[in-house]
């Protein structure tokens, strides 16, 4: 009971992991433009993701252009593009991981050792492709925060963080919790089996040493 309800939380995560990993790929709000100083245009907002770059006026009209080259990338977003769609496939891979393993548990209820590797195998996937997506997210956000407080860096060009990179965090954080969770239950299961593998033994151990008695006080009788 006990582990399934593991299982289910762990898949619900790592679902919620998964689909803000591929939200936060598309969003253009990795970068937002920050109203200081001079910079005191508010009625137009300027957001730069991985894909593509908006300009939104007044909240009314928002116009997005694809970027024409990877080369018009900053280095920071040439690195978090490739990274973030490693992470989109790792974490879709642990899912269907994961949706496997659990329903090895109706189908193939005897092969608990087979059940558990394949549960181990979609928790290592769901860490490192939260690993993998929290490296170009707190890439992406370090730069951001230098370049705030450079003072030789233009104000205009100056960024705050933006809610992709917000996103991102919660997904990483999911996205590393269902893995723990799916860890834990394999070592669960590893606990259970080596259980039920030790207690036959003590239980022949023991009917062995009555037997033994019985025979000796039977013999004994027979001898009177």
């Amino acid at each position: 009971m006990v582990g399934g309800a593991l299982q289910i939380a762990g898949l619900l995560l790592g679902g919620l992991g998964m689909i803000g990993t591929f939200a936060v790929t598309g969003m253009p709000q990795w970068r937002v433009s920050a109203f200081i100083e001079n910079n005191i245009i508010v009625f137009e907002t300027i957001w730069e993701g991985l894909w593509m770059h908006c300009i939104r006026q007044a909240n009314i009209r928002m116009q997005c252009k694809v970027y024409d080259s990877v080369l018009a990338l900053s280095p920071d977003l040439q690195a978090s593009r490739g990274l973030m769609c490693a992470g989109s496939v790792l974490s879709f891979l642990a899912f269907v991981v994961a949706i496997i393993g659990m329903k090895c548990t109706r189908c193939v209820r005897s092969s608990w050792q087979a059940k558990g590797y394949i549960i181990l195998t979609a928790g290592l996937l769901f860490i490192l492709s939260g690993a993998v997506e929290l490296i170009p997210v707190c890439w992406v956000a370090n730069t951001i925060i230098s370049d705030f407080y450079n003072p030789a860096v233009n104000v205009a060009q100056k960024r705050e963080l933006g809610e992709a990179l917000y996103l991102g965090w919660a997904a990483a954080f999911c996205l590393i919790a269902a893995g723990a969770i799916f860890c834990c239950f394999y070592r669960c299961c590893e606990k259970t089996r080596s259980y039920g593998y030790s207690a036959p033994t003590h239980y022949s151990t023991d009917s062995q040493r009555l037997h033994r008695k019985t025979e000796s006080s039977y013999s004994k009788s027979q001898y009177v």
